[in-house]
């Protein structure tokens, strides 16, 4: 019996060949062995930025862990989103210089990164914000790019949520806001505010009571001033 291998073809080996390549894949360890950053993406993103509306609203992260290691890279991938979705509705001319810029950037889709957390919180800022940044973060990632292993910023982490930075309010906001709980020395004050007064009150009208008591009417005195003439004075102190 004659078993007919398969055929091989030059594509069928370049495709093999890239679903086998660590760096189209997602490599688990997220590591560069040359730097994907070229020297001229400052120029390159401000091509951009001068041919864009300053005031285009854009999106980004506003609790992202600050990292030192992985933060730059996490703004990176959150950058890139972006020039992904600006290419879907860009003209011609828009989206050459788009590409330009997601190539500058497109190196952080090589790893594998999880899906963004649903802890992420995002606020609108304009376009020109978020190029300043992706400019600012490829500048502080380009000396360490070749020298750090970035495996364990697969996963984009959210700062703690008592210090994620809440979005201001809006007048009518402010004035719905619940006032703050007291503090526990104010809140026992007044609990005993009504107890010391009512034994104050009490104590007044005891004190009252008494004065009334040693305090002789009128014709007791009088009565009193006769018995010390007609009686002696030891007998009336008796």
């Amino acid at each position: 019996m004659i078993v007919l291998a398969p055929a091989w073809s030059p594509t069928t080996s370049l495709l093999l060949l890239l679903l086998l390549s660590p760096g189209l894949r997602g490599s688990p360890d997220c590591s560069f062995s040359h730097s994907p950053i070229s020297s001229t993406f400052k120029v390159t993103i401000r091509k951009l930025s001068d041919y864009l509306l300053q005031d285009y609203p854009v999106t980004v992260a506003s609790n992202l862990q600050d990292d030192e290691l992985c933060g730059p890279f996490w703004r990176l991938v959150l950058a890139q989103r972006w020039m992904g979705r600006l290419k879907a509705v860009a003209g011609s001319q828009m989206q050459s210089l788009l590409e330009a810029v997601n190539t500058e950037i497109h190196f952080v889709t090589l790893c594998a990164f999880q899906p963004l957390p649903s802890c992420l919180r995002f606020v609108q800022t304009n376009i020109s914000h978020l190029l300043q940044d992706t400019s600012e973060q490829l500048a502080a990632l380009k000396p360490w790019i070749t020298r750090r292993n970035f495996s364990g910023c697969l996963e984009l982490q959210c700062q703690p949520d008592s210090s994620t930075p809440l979005p201001p309010r809006s007048p009518r906001a402010l004035g719905a806001t619940a006032l703050p709980a007291p503090q526990a020395p104010l809140l026992l004050l007044l609990l005993l505010l009504p107890v010391a007064l009512l034994l104050m009150s009490a104590a007044w009208c005891l004190h009252w009571r008494r004065r009334r008591w040693r305090t002789p009417y009128p014709r007791e005195q009088a009565y009193a001033s006769r018995l010390r003439d007609v009686l002696p004075l030891w007998l009336v102190e008796h």
